[in-house]
């Protein structure tokens, strides 16, 4: 097997290549990892040089233009353009190579806004996401269509995760741009230095379900190796390992030692409140997989944060 991974050195990236170095790889898989300095993902031409170069047998396709929430605000249609390029140019160049298989990686912000929950597998498409993320969540969406009709025309076995908030070592730890976990750890250090207050932007009240990026590889390998459905499947700590945004502060604070205030700027917007999913079909699969208890995976996070100062603030 050669195993291509797009997007190769972001956070999820990086987490697959440690799992794998430190042992959960086999012995007939080469991995290549790559980044958007080996290809130009939105070019057709420049992805097809890509498989032209590697000829992978196996496709993980975690490239994405992918930002916070204020970042989507303010460019969804910057995100469906640049993602529905990629999606598009991945699957097709791994289809006429003749890739064995492909997992895609969705997210849980593809989910309709106005929903039951717990969200499941076969809720994707019952209605319009939120209005914050609309351009991303539907270029998202298309990977599910695309794969069925990869499958029902051409028999391919391509499929997608869907990991609910994913966070770890390498990940964007920008305040303005990144996601809510590492924007957090970042304000904290900031705070921590500076003697000041941490302010946390909205209520604190949304809930989320947060999966650590290592926990997230492992079961990556495993869709990878074993799971055969086209169908997507939801990536997830269980529901009731749903923590508030407040909660997560406060272990944030806890994991670098910051005593400071903690004030929440309500004039900032909360997006989705909750968007609780469920882990059952992964648990039907896999029903002794543990995940990292999220403190500890915080405190490693922060530990991470910390050494890495000088890059990971970049």
């Amino acid at each position: 097997k050669r195993i291509l991974v797009t997007g190769g050195t972001g956070l999820v990236g990086r987490a697959i290549e440690k799992v794998v170095a430190d042992g959960e790889g086999q012995p007939d898989e080469e991995w290549i990892f790559v980044s958007s300095r080996d290809a130009d993902l939105t070019s057709s031409s420049e992805t097809k040089a890509l498989f032209e170069r590697h000829k992978p047998t196996h496709v993980i396709h975690l490239a994405a233009m992918v930002g916070g929430l204020f970042k989507n605000i303010r460019s969804n249609l910057d995100f469906w353009r640049t993602n529905i390029h990629i999606n598009d140019n991945v699957l097709h160049s791994a289809h006429e190579f003749g890739v064995q298989k492909v997992v895609s990686c969705l997210s849980t912000c593809i989910f309709p806004d106005k929903t039951t929950y717990p969200i499941d597998e076969t809720m994707i498409h019952n209605g319009p996401p939120h209005s914050s993320n609309f351009g991303y969540s539907y270029a998202k969406r298309m990977i599910d269509i695309q794969n069925r009709g990869y499958s029902e025309q051409h028999g391919r076995r391509f499929t997608a995760v869907i990991p609910t908030n994913v966070f770890g070592p390498h990940d964007n730890f920008n305040i303005e741009d990144g996601h809510v976990l590492p924007g957090l750890i970042h304000k904290v250090y900031l705070a921590k230095q500076s003697g000041s207050a941490l302010t946390v932007w909205g209520t604190g009240k949304p809930r989320r379900q947060f999966i650590y990026s290592l926990d997230l590889a492992r079961l990556f390998l495993w869709v990878l190796r074993e799971y055969d459905e086209v169908e997507p499947i939801i990536l997830s700590v269980g529901e009731e390992d749903e923590v508030s945004i407040r909660e997560a502060a406060e272990a944030i604070a806890e994991a670098m030692e910051f005593r400071g205030e903690l004030v929440f700027d309500t004039t900032k917007s909360d997006g989705q409140f909750k968007k609780t999913a469920s882990n059952a079909k992964l648990r039907r699969y896999l029903p002794r997989f543990q995940f990292t208890p999220f403190r500890k995976a915080v405190k490693e996070t922060c530990a991470w944060f910390n050494a890495n100062y000088a890059n990971a603030r970049k």
